[in-house]
């Protein structure tokens, strides 16, 4: 069996910053710190954290008054850092600084006196804090275009979620400026998830299967899956390699592999490893050199 196996992978400049940040954090103000939401998706990192002194909570109101609180790299809506300051909590935002520049967008975007329309998936927590900022319509492609009954000539500002399929935001796009005339489409999709988009593309040419690696609550994992399954190759979504199926291997002599912007690479190693292939070939993609700077509590 042969492996080719996507580049770029693994974590991107947001995913970085984020661990960076509860690291410090628990450096600098010692355990526990909290964390509102998992710091980013995938439980490997989580637990890595928890092990250090992190604790994970889904509420501000869970942390105990006057705590240190790290808020998640997908961003939190205004109401939990109007909670941690009732709390008197010590808030170091660990958003994306890419979503940081959506939730910007879109109260920018509300001020100019333009209707807005996110593209993204309802319960996501990206979703939640980008739904916080100010009103906005949610086009989610899972359940169908539905669009606000609004007036065809309505100004429409449209973001979007930073870690969607690009061809599915493509197509949502397209409806929503088929039905109103006077739209500003500020894609906002992330340099990490379309170039391990199209990595993957490149794999699919390549191989039998698609093997991704990342946790199931990841978006951006999923959508590479999608992506995969959506150029007519066979794909699945794990974790690690205690995960893998021998069956799905069957008749199989090329496999791809790629990983998740929150995965870490031992993950990928380690399935690779376990799936002992004769030769290991890098698919070469976008070279990434982005890197974002600390919270100023941190630097």
């Amino acid at each position: 069996m042969k492996v080719y196996i996507g580049v770029p992978r693994g974590f991107c400049a947001g995913v970085v910053r984020a661990i960076d940040v509860v690291d410090l954090a628990l450096e600098k103000y010692g355990a526990p710190v909290y964390v509102k939401h998992q710091i980013v998706h995938n439980p490997y990192v989580v637990e890595s954290l928890e092990e250090k002194g992190a604790r994970t909570v889904e509420d501000v109101d869970e942390i105990p008054e006057g705590a240190t609180v790290v808020f998640s790299a997908h961003g939190s809506p205004p109401e939990d850092f109007a909670k941690a300051a009732k709390r008197n909590l010590h808030v170091i935002d660990a958003t994306c600084p890419l979503v940081t520049k959506v939730h910007n967008e879109a109260r920018k975007y509300d001020g100019d006196g333009r209707k807005l329309i996110l593209v993204g998936h309802r319960g996501h927590q990206e979703v939640k804090g980008t739904m916080g900022q100010t009103p906005m319509a949610l086009l989610d492609d899972r359940e169908g275009i539905e669009l606000p009954d609004w007036d065809p000539e309505t100004p429409i500002a449209v973001i979007t979620q930073t870690t969607l399929s690009v061809d599915d935001t493509s197509r949502s796009i397209d409806e929503i400026e088929r039905r109103f005339s006077d739209v500003i489409v500020r894609n906002d999709l992330c340099y990490a998830t379309t170039n391990r988009q199209a990595t993957v593309k490149a794999l699919c040419k390549l191989v039998d299967l698609v093997l991704v690696i990342g946790a199931p609550n990841s978006s951006n994992c999923n959508r590479l899956r999608d992506v995969a399954e959506a150029n007519g190759v066979t794909a699945y979504l794990i974790n690690g390699p205690g995960e893998l199926d021998g069956s799905w291997f069957e008749g199989v002599t090329k496999v791809g592999i790629t990983s998740g912007a929150s995965t870490p690479e031992s993950l990928v190693q380690d399935v690779i490893k376990a799936l002992d292939a004769e030769e290991v070939l890098p698919i070469e993609g976008a070279e990434e050199d982005v890197s974002f700077v600390l919270p100023k509590e941190l630097r």
